[in-house]
Formats: structure tokens, C-alpha cells, sequence
């Protein structure tokens, strides 16, 4: 049977047989279309136009050259070792990590059900990791609905787009097509047969370039592992017990670490975000060659990052840069510069007031962020003087744009390590006398953070 979702097709609809869509009798939008794609473990460090010579993203490069590179973009942790579940509750929600739910209630507003009662036909395809009741409230369309958090790339378990917003087990199948090429095609066929005047906001989320680490075709010989340069901070084994060090994530690998380890999981690594890249040229392509481009606003993130050898991890379960801090650029047509870089400290949560700002739509209150959009009209902007993180109640972090706190409660060991002059978090400062205002400074930043984001933890 041909798994493509054809639901009746009636006078009103029968432009669009595919994917839900309901064609309505508006005038033509004045409010721009949305398309988000949305990566999975995806380090930001890992784009050729944002400074990583070793791999290679022409269509993440593509954006980098036509819209805004925020630089400093951070995700709030998370409060279990799934962090990519907490990571896009925020996101959903707009609020911080001790107030966004994982499988968020009917009375807290997401950010495409916002759109989708604003008008939007709001299209979601890929990765859901918030619960069916969720999804269903967001979209008015979709396909190859993905509900898990990590699987074999090769044998997706997907839903299609069911009208009556239920997913029951037996309408699951496995697909048959890599991950990242899925959930492209079914985001093009979206592209091409969308005809409705009405705007769209299309999420695309993809499942790559988390683990298993499987990289297809060309792109499983495009890096060779003697050629990857170990990271810096590479570390055998992390320099203590920080409470997490037997998480799923760090099982990955044999301990100590070697060089050849994480050459071979580094190779694997930059060819599944190749690959992703691959196909998010071709989305990029269809929106161009339908004409919804110069009408869209396109975003690229990802839900968090992944540590692949730095530090003698492997996961993301830490609140080093490599885990917290995430690649984001926003495309939008006439707002600010095309190649623009802003380094202003921002949250990935920001999304959802930003994308309200651009459009047009009002954010609901229930939104604890901020929008970006005025840093992408000046780049030179700050959105905030710091940003806090947290991992369950083991770690807490605060960071300015100098200086980074960490603080494990458990094992009695804090941090402070300066990022300006140490990017890569390896000279631990916290003992030194002649940082010790720092220090106090950082710690009076936390214990005010955690008063305003609700966090009870108060050992940190």
C-alpha cells in the first residue's frame, strides 16, 4: 500500500489531496510563510561558513550568506538525560526549562497553534517528541510524523497526517527511506502542491544527525577519520565524577577515549550532517522553484548540541558549550543584512516570540522570551547581559560573555572557566585568588536566575 495520507478530496479541496491540506477563500497573505528546519544533536560548531574548516554544509552555508548567524544561541539544559524532549518544550512553549512541560496541557499555548489559530495552514513533519495530544493541537497538515526520540535511520516508525488529531499504535508503520530524505520529500510534496492563499508554517524536524551515527552513500566515505583533527579539549576521560558519566549517551564509546575513537565517531558524525545538508538544499530548492521563497521566512536550528570526544564525553548531558550551545540563523526577507553575525548570548526558546515578531502574530503572555528580531535589524544589539542552564539537579551554569560558572552540587566541584580567552573550558579559574570577585559575581548571577526561572535547587 502507498503509505502517502489521501484524505477525501472534495471541490474545496481537491487542488490539495495531500497532507490535509483545507484551501480557504482568503485574499492572498500579507503575513510571510514559515519554514523551520529543525536538526537533532547538532553541535554549533559544525558549520563551513561559521568557522569549521573540517566540514561541509553548502546549504547551511547558503543561509549563513542570506540571513542572520546568531552565533551565542544557548538551550536552558534540561532536566533528564533526553534533553532534546526539554530543549523543544521550550521551544514549543517559550518559557524556561523549570516551567515548559514536557507534553505541554491544552492551556499553555505552542508556538504553531498559535499560528494555526492566527490563519496559518501550519504543516508539521519528522521528529515530535512532545506526545501526539501536542502535535495535534499545532497542525492543520503534516506527514511521516515521527513520535520517538532516536531510532535506525533506515526504519523510521512514522504516522501519517490523521485529521482527527489521534495516533493509536496501530496506525504506526516503518518507513523505508533514510531519515533525512523522508522527512525532505514529504516537506517538498508539501511545497509543491500547496496552493492555498492562506500563509503557511511548515517544521520539519529531523531526526539526523543523532545517533546511531549511519551516514549513507557517498556521505559515509566523504570524511576520513586520519584527516579529522581531534577537538582541543579532547580528554581521555572527564577530569572528575560529575554524577552522569554512565548515561546512554557515554556508553557510545569505550573508556579511556582515544584519538582513533573519536576520529572514527567525528568522521561518522560530520557525514550525517552532510548528508542532512543534502537535504535541506533540496527543500530549499523546492521553495525556490514554487515561489514561496521570496515570501518566506527561513529559520535552521537545532535542539541542542553533543560533546562527540570534548572533555571525555561523548553526550550532551553537560553544560559545556559543546552540549548547551546550538547553531541558529534566521532568513528573512528584508529584515537586516544578508551574511549578518550577531554574538549576542540568545536562547533557541526565542524562536517563538521572534518568528510572532516577523509575522506579525501576537505572542501570547504565557511567553517568557524575548524576540530576536530587533538583533537582526542591529546585529551589534544584546538580548541578555547573561544566560543560566541547568542538568537535572547536578549541574547549574551562568554565563556572560566572558566568563562561565559551573557548579556540580553532587560532586562538590565548581568551574569558572573565562570563554573569551579559554573557548575551549579548559583552564578551571574558580581557585584562583585573583578571580574571586568573578566568582562571586557569577554565583550572585545564578542564585538570581534561578530565583526567576523557578528553580528550587538551591544547593547550587
Amino acid at each position: 500500500m502507498n503509505r502517502r495520507t489521501f484524505l477525501h478530496v472534495t471541490a474545496a479541496n481537491a487542488a490539495l489531496p495531500f497532507l490535509g491540506c483545507q484551501t480557504r477563500s482568503a485574499e492572498a497573505p500579507a503575513r510571510p510563510n514559515i519554514l523551520f528546519l529543525f536538526s537533532d544533536d547538532q553541535r554549533f560548531d559544525t558549520i563551513h561558513a561559521l568557522g569549521n574548516e573540517d566540514i561541509r554544509t553548502p546549504n547551511m552555508d547558503r543561509l549563513a550568506a542570506r540571513g542572520t548567524a546568531f552565533t551565542h544561541t544557548f538551550i536552558m539544559g534540561g532536566d533528564q538525560g533526553a534533553i532534546c524532549i526539554c530543549s523543544r518544550a521550550m521551544l514549543l512553549t517559550g518559557r524556561s526549562l523549570w516551567r515548559a512541560p514536557h507534553e505541554p496541557k491544552p492551556d499553555l499555548p505552542l508556538w504553531p497553534e498559535v499560528f494555526r489559530q492566527a490563519g496559518y495552514t501550519t504543516f508539521g513533519a519528522g521528529k515530535w517528541h512532545n506526545g501526539p495530544a501536542a502535535y495535534a493541537r499545532c497542525f492543520s497538515a503534516g506527514g511521516s510524523i515521527f513520535f520517538g526520540g532516536m531510532t535506525n535511520h533506515l526504519k523510521v516508525p512514522v504516522y501519517d497526517f490523521a485529521p482527527d488529531g489521534r495516533y493509536p499504535k496501530n496506525r504506526e508503520y516503518v518507513a523505508k527511506e533514510f531519515s533525512s530524505t523522508l522527512f525532505s520529500d514529504t516537506a517538498i510534496r508539501f511545497l509543491r502542491e500547496y496552493k492555498d492563499p492562506a500563509p503557511f508554517l511548515a517544521y520539519v524536524a529531523y531526526s539526523a544527525p543523532h545517533d546511531p551515527r549511519m551516514p549513507p552513500g557517498k556521505f559515509k566515505a566523504m570524511y576520513d577519520p586520519k584527516k579529522i583533527p581531534v577537538p582541543k579539549n579532547f580528554m581521555p576521560e572527564h577530569p572528575f565524577d560529575n554524577s552522569e558519566l554512565k548515561v546512554r549517551d557515554e556508553m557510545l564509546a569505550p573508556f579511556p577515549r582515544t584519538p582513533e575513537v573519536i576520529r572514527d565517531h567525528l568522521a561518522a558524525y560530520y557525514g550525517m550532517i552532510s548528508h542532512l545538508d543534502d537535504e535541506i538544499g533540496r527543500v530549499l530548492d523546492a521553495l525556490e522553484e514554487t515561489g514561496h521563497a521570496r515570501s518566506t521566512i527561513v529559520i535552521f536550528g537545532a535542539d541542542n548540541g553533543l560533546s562527540v570526544g570534548q572533555h571525555g564525553l561523548m553526550g550532551k548531558q553537560s553544560l559545556y558549550e559543546h552540549s548547551i550551545r546550538v547553531p541558529l540563523i534566521v532568513c528573512a526577507p528584508g529584515v537586516g543584512k544578508p551574511a549578518a553575525r550577531c554574538h549576542s548570548l540568545s536562547y533557541l526558546h526565542d524562536l517563538f516570540p521572534t518568528v510572532c515578531d516577523l509575522a506579525g502574530v501576537p505572542a501570547p503572555e504565557t511567553v517568557e522570551s524575548k524576540s530576536l528580531a530587533p538583533l537582526m535589524r542591529n546585529p551589534s544589539a544584546t538580548a541578555y547581559g547573561d544566560v543560566y542552564a541547568a542538568y537535572r539537579d547536578l549541574m547549574r551554569a551562568v554565563r556572560t560573555d566572558r566568563w562561565k560558572l559551573i557548579v556540580y552540587p553532587k560532586a562538590a566541584v565548581t568551574q569558572l572557566f573565562d570563554v573569551a580567552a579559554d573557548p575551549w573550558e579548559l583552564r578551571n579559574l574558580a581557585d584562583a585568588p585573583e578571580h574571586a570577585s568573578v566568582l562571586a559575581d557569577m554565583h550572585e548571577r545564578l542564585a538570581r536566575w534561578q530565583k526567576q526561572v523557578g528553580d528550587r535547587l538551591t544547593s547550587a
